[in-house]
């Protein structure tokens, strides 16, 4: 009776083997799932790493070049000559203040002739310069240059005080030119004052010129004064596009420092 209660050894193994193939099915549901996963990862990065490069591969902005990189020293840009017809007996010019002369530079002149009682004639005389350089977010420098070139003309043909005021083209002074004259009443006399506006490229160059008979004598002639400032403007620009070392040898600027905005043309001395 004992040994027929014992189980068969038969039995016993196929439960095993049956065992075993249940546990078969879920090895391989898992081993399936888990290759999916990988699978999608593998795209995912794949995604990744090609829009990656795509960005790296967008050039980056550029901006034509400034031709000018530099300014010539303002006290320097009229000869010895041009100074002794302009401002006679004038002393050595007076460099305006400037946190970075490669930008803006300027300089004036002033000189009176005392002849006692029969008066005295005074003359003054003024170049600023200003320099744009091309940035990626306003611009080409000579684009900004034109800009500020035209504005700069409007408001000296604007300026206040003036009386009987006239503008005409400038020839052979840089790329555009412009000469404004007027008359400027003050209690000294009437100062007779003649502007000339250039830009050649990315720089523009300011000339103020301005005389006056005081004590009694007699105004100057506003043509030979125009005719004089119009000599000296063509001759400052000439120093600009000389300037040593100064000119760019072109192509692309990925950036610039822009600069600063100028204050109008100085207004005749009082």
């Amino acid at each position: 009776m004992q040994r027929r209660a014992q189980r068969d050894p038969s039995v016993k193994r196929l439960h095993r083997v049956l065992a075993g193939a249940a546990v078969v099915p879920a090895m391989l549901i898992v081993a399936g799932c888990s290759s999916d996963s990988g699978s999608d990862d593998g795209k995912d990065k794949a995604a990744g790493s090609s829009a990656s490069a795509s960005a790296s591969a967008s050039p980056s902005p550029t901006v034509r070049a400034a031709v000018y990189k530099d300014l010539p020293e303002a006290c320097d840009v009229l000869s010895k000559k041009t100074l002794d017809d302009l401002v006679p007996k004038a002393k050595s010019g007076k460099e305006s203040q400037s946190e970075d002369i490669s930008t803006r530079a300027g300089c004036s002149w002033d000189s009176l002739a005392n002849n006692g009682v029969d008066g005295s004639q005074f003359r003054w005389l003024s170049v600023s310069m200003l320099r744009f350089d091309s940035d990626t977010t306003r611009g080409a420098g000579d684009e900004l240059a034109e800009e500020y070139y035209t504005k700069q003309v409007g408001d000296v043909q604007a300026a206040e005080g003036a009386e009987d005021t006239k503008s005409e083209p400038v020839t052979d002074t840089g790329d555009e030119a412009t000469a404004v004259r007027y008359d400027l009443k003050k209690k000294e006399g009437t100062f007779k004052q003649q502007t000339v506006v250039a830009r050649v490229e990315n720089v523009v160059l300011t000339l103020d010129y301005n005389g006056a008979g005081l004590a009694g004598d007699k105004a100057p002639s506003a043509d030979d004064l125009m005719k004089d400032a119009k000599k000296a403007a063509k001759e400052a620009v000439k120093a600009v596009t000389g300037s040593g070392g100064g000119k760019s040898s072109g192509g692309d600027a990925e950036s610039g420092s822009p600069s600063k905005p100028a204050s109008s043309s100085a207004p005749a001395k009082d």
